[in-house]
């Protein structure tokens, strides 16, 4: 059997936990755009599921367990930062594969939890980090395998973003708020593309509003087994950017908007060598397209379930570190 994209085999259904903006905006059109049927969402209000599902062509459901019972082979999971772990461990045990929002999970050992759950069911679990799946990162890996930085010396990444109402999630910390895991997780996954296993983080900072009770921005220093670094600078209270360079021993990648390109743009890379500059021109794309329909193609491949559950262990490993080493530098 063919599904909507052409793709042979049997039609694998997906539904999705929770109403969040994050979904409406970009997840549930792009399941629309994926080889998944979209099967149903799901969410505590009656009237929220009706509103979603009517304008996304599926079936509503109130209450995520209920969601669970369905005949779906798949879940995405945008709930709060809080809740990923508990309702991705009852996807798991009711047979599911899943597809957490970014950061998957708070800790090192809730990672190694979950991973061990879907390896028990033969499942896949992947952290949703939707930007690796845009063009302009293939092109970058590929100029940096091909030498044209030569060796890699250091690693800089960035990602700010304007402060919002303090009503907002990410600044609850009941719900797992604060700047390293709304914006900080960015740099660092993406320096995990270039260094070598395993990273250790030498030092870290967080700077906490004690009225709200959350990191508002922060940095962390990374050192791989080769004496490669990365810098990695975030927060919710600056201008926005959203980018990252690989500085090299003959040269120097830049990605002027590495993390949320609207689908859209054509983000430029500039490669620096010696006096000259040479820019590559990314192609348009939906990264949420890409990365859901990487989930779909990994579900079907035991390979890649190791390699999404590797990276997704070794990133909640990082963070984890990073909040170790901010709680230690702290006066």
């Amino acid at each position: 059997m063919k599904n909507r994209r052409g793709r042979t085999g049997p039609v694998q259904r997906i539904g999705v936990l929770g109403c969040a903006d994050i979904a409406v905006r970009r997840a549930l059109p792009a399941i629309g755009e994926s080889p998944f049927d979209l099967a149903a969402v799901a969410s505590r209000s009656k009237e929220k599921a009706a509103r979603v599902a009517a304008r996304f062509g599926c079936e509503a459901v109130v209450g995520y367990a209920r969601l669970l019972e369905l005949d779906v082979d798949a879940v995405y999971i945008p709930l709060p930062n809080s809740e990923h772990a508990r309702w991705a461990d009852r996807a798991l045990s009711a047979g599911k594969h899943v597809l957490i929002e970014k950061p998957a999970v708070s800790t090192a050992d809730a990672a190694r939890g979950l991973v061990a759950r879907a390896q028990a069911h033969r499942l896949l679990v992947m952290e949703n980090f939707a930007f690796l799946h845009h063009p302009q990162h293939d092109q970058a890996r590929s100029l940096v395998t091909n030498g044209c930085i030569g060796e890699i010396r250091s690693y800089t990444g960035s990602f700010g973003i304007p402060p919002a109402g303090h009503h907002a999630i990410r600044y609850q910390p009941s719900l797992g708020g604060g700047s390293l895991s709304e914006v900080g997780c960015y740099p660092v996954r993406a320096a995990q593309e270039y260094l070598e296993p395993p990273v250790q983080v030498v030092g870290a900072s967080l700077e906490f509003d004690q009225e709200l009770g959350v990191d508002i921005a922060g940095a962390a220093l990374l050192r791989d087994r080769r004496g490669v670094t990365a810098h990695c600078s975030f927060g919710m209270a600056h201008g926005y950017r959203s980018t990252y360079d690989i500085w090299g021993s003959k040269g120097r990648l830049v990605l002027d908007w590495a993390f949320t390109p609207s689908r859209e743009a054509r983000p430029v890379l500039r490669l620096q060598q010696q006096d000259r500059e040479t820019r590559f021109v990314a192609p348009a794309s939906d990264q949420f397209v890409g990365v859901i329909t990487a989930f779909f193609d990994a579900m079907r491949d035991p390979l890649s379930h190791q390699a999404q559950h590797g990276a997704m262990v070794r990133q909640a490993e990082v963070m984890e570190q990073i909040r170790s080493q901010a709680q230690l530098s702290s006066p």
